[in-house]
């Protein structure tokens, strides 16, 4: 016949300390996924950074061919209207290129949200 296994005394510990230690044990982990979770970020920053920057070259560049664009479409209007006109009419053609591109952005920022 069997007889029921009693537990020993000597691996007993009292629920205080197995509480105690589970609670450590929690700390432990989620300091560890914190952790975990900020190389993950600083990986992706560090993988990001260059092309962030040559982004932002490519943004330098491209203004400075819209200014370019925009000088030619003074020069080119200076010759039928005069100087001054031909600024005001360039400014507000490039104001309403603005304004459209302006509005597509927010109508399309509502609708993705």
């Amino acid at each position: 016949m069997l007889k029921p296994v009693e537990p020993s005394p000597e691996h007993e510990r009292p629920i205080g300390e197995l509480v105690h230690e589970l609670v450590e044990e929690g700390k432990a982990y989620a300091k560890a996924e914190a952790d975990l979770a900020k190389a993950i970020a600083a990986a992706k920053a560090k993988a990001l950074a260059l092309p962030a920057g040559v982004l932002v070259a490519a943004l330098f560049v491209g203004m400075a061919a819209i200014n370019a664009l925009v000088v030619g479409v003074v020069i080119a209007l200076a010759k039928f209207l005069g100087p001054l006109l031909a600024g005001i009419v360039g400014m507000v053609i490039f104001v309403a290129i603005a304004g459209g591109l302006a509005w597509y952005g927010i109508e399309r920022g509502k609708r993705a949200l």
